[in-house]
């Protein structure tokens, strides 16, 4: 089957477009048959990659009760039953990265059963994970080929960041408006967060805080501070400490 392989910096909102795409395509109980209908089922890879662990996680997306010490081929029949069942369509795996935490013959048998789920059920794979993703998927070929890819860049200085910096100014609450679209403030607010969504975010948030705190009511240049990132962000932070030595 088709399969798409989602992948980006993290930070970028790779999850948080699974999680509104699952939002679309709910779970749905059919009254009549008594039956629960289930169009996607989701899950997030373990932190190694364990074939017991991903199908106990798989079953758990289904709402399915978790039997004890059972064998991995009897949980892996399991789904297969209930996801021909449920009719499921599509199977998410989020954080396919985290994959080459494992040994190489354990990164062989995971993908050897997402292989099998899909070959077996007819399912269409989506994988979504850092640029490491790819990297993870490499590593068996027969199953990188039926992947398309999709990255997602870091935010440019562009019309999609107008739009996105127009949609921040229209729902701040802030008593006066906060130009966030003028050229200056986006190449600032790209200086500042390298384009990272979640630091936009951040950004954004806390300087319309301090616009409250100091009675301004509004976002301008002032306002987009480094040291409103850094007090936020691990990763700014780290990166603005290493300057001075690499200057030196």
């Amino acid at each position: 089957m088709p399969s798409l392989l989602i992948f980006g910096d993290p930070g970028m909102g790779k999850t948080k477009i699974v999680e509104k795409f699952l939002r679309d395509h709910p779970s749905v109980f059919d009254e009549e048959t008594g039956m629960t209908r289930c169009p996607v089922a989701a899950t997030q890879m373990p932190p190694v990659p364990n074939e017991k662990a991903f199908y106990e996680s798989l079953l758990v997306s289904l709402a399915s009760v978790m039997p004890r010490a059972v064998p991995v081929n009897h949980l892996r029949h399991r789904f297969q039953i209930l996801a021909r069942q449920m009719d499921v369509r599509m199977l998410i795996i989020d954080e396919i990265h985290t994959m080459l935490a494992g040994s190489f013959r354990e990164q062989r048998v995971f993908l050897n059963s997402i292989r099998l789920i899909a070959n077996d059920l007819k399912l269409p794979l989506v994988c979504v994970g850092t640029q490491e993703a790819k990297l993870a998927l490499m590593t068996d070929q027969q199953l990188a080929d039926r992947f398309a890819e999709s990255e997602l860049p870091p935010w440019r200085d562009d019309l999609a960041l107008s739009q996105l910096l127009a949609c921040f100014s229209s729902i701040l609450p802030l008593r006066n408006p906060s130009n966030l679209r003028d050229a200056d403030v986006r190449k600032r607010i790209l200086a500042l967060t390298d384009g990272i969504t979640v630091r936009i975010f951040r950004l954004i948030e806390s300087a319309a805080i301090q616009a409250i705190e100091s009675g301004k009511e509004r976002i301008d240049m002032d306002s987009l501070s480094e040291r409103v990132v850094t007090e936020t962000l691990v990763s700014i932070s780290e990166r603005r400490s290493r300057r001075p030595a690499c200057a030196n």
